[in-house]
């Protein structure tokens, strides 16, 4: 039996003259995260909405929890919960009656659904407003709301569309949370998002979605060993030991104003002990001494030539 959760091959969509998707190829192992990086437009929201069944596809084939998204569409909306880019909550109801029209629309018998309402408002921290309307809700609060509806009817496969825009660090650290409970729970997390510290954070995988094509795709310690750029960080005391540093090391790069020396390494052990034994030797000591790799946004420039801002908006 496939280990699979989600399985996309040749995936195209077009609109018009415009190709939106052209030909990827995904993979998504089953009670992991997955994430989908890319700049607007690059066709993120339309694959979620292709492997969701909400939009059709122009060629390939895509399967979710084993069944075909064009044959078995049902039988893959069965499967599967979808949490937008916009909290789609009635801001007129309650949160609790938010839920209740949610068990109402899967029909889940009134027993089961009181019990699922109460499980879900407690562990989603909505006890004390599940009385109160949407809409004077927090955005964090309204977020949580969403997800929680989505979990009415108990989904192995949750794609989440960008889930943590607009909110604030706290409320983003939240849902991060709650994502890891899922997946500790064993649903698989297809996550599409803007911001690079939440797919280094909760990701198993990361692909790089630009201009409609799969431009790399791994873990996000491999994507980041793809780059050169680890270097040893020393910060010296003074102008005098700093310019000894860099007699030791003049492939180093130097920052004067921050009394900092940036000696390119591997950042392997062996590497580290031969660059301390150096400055041991010549009775060279640094105030400050770290190892830095290239992160996700050294990545993402390097992968699809836009400035990082673009993710962080």
């Amino acid at each position: 039996m496939s280990n699979s959760a989600i399985e996309v091959s040749g995936l195209r969509k077009t609109y018009g003259d415009k190709v939106v998707l052209d030909g990827i190829d995904l993979n998504v192992r089953a009670g992991t995260i997955f994430s989908l990086l890319g700049p607007n437009g690059a066709g993120k929201t339309t694959t979620v909405n292709v492997l969701s069944t909400l939009m059709k596809a122009d060629g390939g084939t895509v399967r979710v929890a084993g069944h075909d998204v064009t044959t078995e569409a049902k039988a893959v909306r069965a499967a599967i919960g979808v949490t937008g880019q916009f909290a789609a909550v009635d801001e007129l109801l309650t949160g609790q009656e938010n839920l209740q029209l949610m068990v109402d629309l899967t029909g889940v018998p009134t027993k089961d659904g009181k019990r699922t309402i109460a499980a879900l408002l407690e562990r989603f921290d909505l006890v004390a407003a599940a009385q109160k309307p949407a809409s004077t809700y927090s955005g964090g609060m309204r977020r949580k709301l969403d997800l929680a509806m989505t979990l009415v009817g108990n989904p192995r496969i949750i794609f989440l569309d960008e889930p943590t825009t607009g909110l604030d660090p706290r409320s983003r650290r939240t849902m991060w949370s709650i994502i890891r409970d899922l997946v500790a729970d064993g649903v698989t997390i297809f996550l599409t998002t803007q911001y690079l510290e939440e797919a280094d954070q909760l990701a198993d995988r990361i692909a790089v979605l630009d201009q409609g094509r799969l431009v790399a795709q791994g873990t996000p310690d491999e994507l980041k060993r793809r780059l050169p750029g680890t270097h040893v960080r020393l910060r010296f005391g003074d102008v005098a030991r700093l310019d000894a540093g860099a007699r030791l090391f003049p492939e180093a790069t130097r920052d004067d104003e921050a009394l900092v020396l940036r000696v390119p390494s591997d950042g392997g052990t062996k590497s580290l002990r031969a660059l301390l034994d150096t400055l041991d030797a010549h009775a060279l000591a640094a105030d400050e001494f770290s190892v830095h790799t290239p992160d996700l946004d050294d990545v993402f420039l390097a992968l699809t030539g836009h400035a990082t801002e673009v993710l962080t908006k």
